[in-house]
């Protein structure tokens, strides 16, 4: 049985580079140059595999960009299950400004998915004997596919009596909300989104998080905060945890790398506050390393230990 399967309906081919400045007009020799799979669940997926947990990912394929796709994931020694589609799997393009630090990333619109492909991945899922004890699902949906897509993926998992994490945004996981899903993990502007209004007071974010739990919208509310760390929240209340201060490589895939580590801590069976502090130890640990989604091990080896001693034992 797969412990953890990921769904990305709209994977890419993220290429990524630096320049000392971008400027117009001028030709920018990047200084580097790298091609790694992307796409939230993907990501997910990579990060999994890499911290040694049983996982498989569901996404689409299309043209000599999903060959390539499909050809990366293999290297990255994740088990694939795909389904076809007629038009071309997206690309992504990051670009690090070497003179000031910044990063620019430019993410391109991908396929429109007809009917009869989006249709094929729930197939896929539904298909899978034994069921996956985790499903996660991360990322845009791509045009052609209803925003009720991942509502439909929850409603299969609750089903199954199994668990099932979303990491979106705006309709897709407003529609989703209340299916029976273990976990969410929006961004504060993601967050800001689901509660209709600004929320930058660190106790008006625990109130509205624990009541978005209360409600029924998921078992576990994750608001990722950057810089500032993250907050958790359930029925029973919430829980602040630092982020670790750390030089800023590139922020791609930080967030999937969060889902991914989390994911991975509940499946083994930490404590839901155990498996949050992993989480953020490879947020943290991703923006470190160039690339998409590339957090080392010993990295968020060193940055959990960080967390749980900045953090005081009552706070835990």
């Amino acid at each position: 049985m797969t412990d953890i399967v990921t769904i990305t309906p709209n994977p890419s081919v993220d290429l990524s580079t630096s320049v000392e400045r971008i400027v117009p007009v001028a030709k920018l020799r990047g200084t580097s140059q790298r091609r790694d799979p992307g796409g939230g669940g993907i990501n997910v997926a990579r990060v999994i595999k890499r911290l040694g947990g049983d996982v498989s990912a569901i996404y689409s394929v299309g043209g000599v960009t999903g060959d390539l796709l499909r050809t990366l994931l293999d290297k990255a020694g994740v088990a694939s299950r795909t389904f076809a589609i007629a038009e071309e799997t997206r690309e992504d393009f990051f670009v690090s400004e070497t003179s000031t630090g910044q990063p620019y990333r430019f993410i391109l619109p991908g396929p429109e998915l007809s009917d009869g492909e989006w249709q094929e991945c729930l197939r896929l899922l539904s298909g899978l004997e034994p069921f996956p004890r985790f499903v996660v699902a991360s990322g845009s949906l791509p045009r052609g596919v209803p925003e009720d897509f991942y509502a439909r993926l929850a409603a299969l998992a609750a089903s199954r009596r199994q668990h099932f994490v979303l990491d979106s945004s705006g309709s897709a996981l407003k529609a989703a909300l209340g299916k029976g899903i273990s976990l969410i993990k929006p961004s504060l502007s993601e967050f800001e989104g689901l509660v209709g209004h600004e929320v930058r007071d660190p106790r008006e974010q625990d109130t509205e998080a624990v009541r978005l739990a209360r409600a029924g919208a998921a078992r576990l509310v994750v608001v990722s905060l950057g810089a500032a760390g993250a907050v958790m929240a359930s029925d029973r209340g919430s829980l602040r945890l630092p982020a670790p201060r750390v030089q800023v490589r590139s922020a791609v895939g930080a967030g999937d790398s969060f889902v991914a580590a989390m994911t991975l801590g509940l499946a083994r069976g930490l404590p839901a506050e155990d498996a949050f502090a992993w989480g953020i130890a490879a947020g943290s640990a991703a923006v470190m390393r160039y690339g998409t989604a590339h957090p080392q091990r010993s990295d968020i080896d060193m940055l959990h230990d960080q967390i749980l001693a900045q953090t005081p034992a009552s706070d835990r």
